[in-house]
């Protein structure tokens, strides 16, 4: 039987309700400092992306809210990714909490200049647009690399699919970049160079995994021809 409803109303409530405390929480408090503007844009930008995207789905498509929000992994989820997924959670909250330490507790790293800053304040918003028109294009988007043979998945090649294979990638790329930058952390760059090294790793494996398991996908990787950055890769 397939799967189609998204969490209860009152689940959802609850999940925003933690987001909207805890991701500015994490970021201020380890900062030790409440009036820090750039802790404040980064916060707010990120609550807003979880947001927006979890409010999306829970009204247009219930069935992809209640597969990326899935507690366990999946039967059929390959089991390499089963590690990669957990060490992306590990180095995405190690990223969260080194920055503001490094960039206002302990200032590690050194000032950033202020166009360097709102460069990567601009960086956040095709991240923003990358993440959520990815969510809302594929209905297919799980966290898991695995085939939904249940929701009989296929290709998607409309809107930014047409841009790169992997879009919601690439707008975590602008996010895991952008937001050590604008918050001033030469750590949070470090810990981004090492979650784009798995990102790259993760791609290859899940598109092995396409091509070799969903119909349609050889045709779709030679009609676009970048999987991550457009011209690059």
């Amino acid at each position: 039987m397939v799967e189609n409803q998204g969490p209860s109303a009152v689940k959802l409530v609850l999940n925003s309700l933690i987001t909207i405390l805890f991701f500015p929480a994490i970021v201020l408090l380890a900062s030790g400092d409440w009036r820090w503007l750039e802790g404040w844009i980064f916060s707010l930008w990120f609550v807003a992306m979880v947001l927006s995207a979890t409010i999306y789905l829970a009204i247009r498509d219930p069935a992809l809210l209640a597969e990326r929000s899935r507690l366990r992994f999946a039967e059929n989820q390959k089991s390499w990714d089963r590690y990669v997924l957990i060490t992306i959670y590990v180095v995405t909250l190690a990223w969260f909490i080194v920055m503001p330490l490094d960039a206002r507790r302990f200032r590690w790293s050194p000032d950033f200049p202020v166009w360097l800053k709102v460069l990567g304040g601009l960086m956040l918003i095709p991240a923003l647009y990358l993440i959520f028109q990815a969510t809302a294009e594929n209905t297919f988007a799980s966290t898991m690399v695995r085939i939904q043979k249940e929701r009989k998945q296929r290709v998607i090649s409309t809107g930014v699919y047409g841009l790169v294979r992997h879009p919601m990638y690439l707008g975590a790329v602008f996010m895991m970049f952008g937001a050590p930058l604008l918050l001033g952390s030469i750590w949070g760059l470090i810990i981004a160079a090492i979650g784009f090294c798995i990102l790259v790793g993760r791609i290859i494996g899940e598109e092995k995994m396409l091509i070799n398991e969903l119909d349609g996908y050889s045709q779709y990787v030679n009609a676009v021809r970048y999987r991550l950055i457009p011209f690059v890769w």
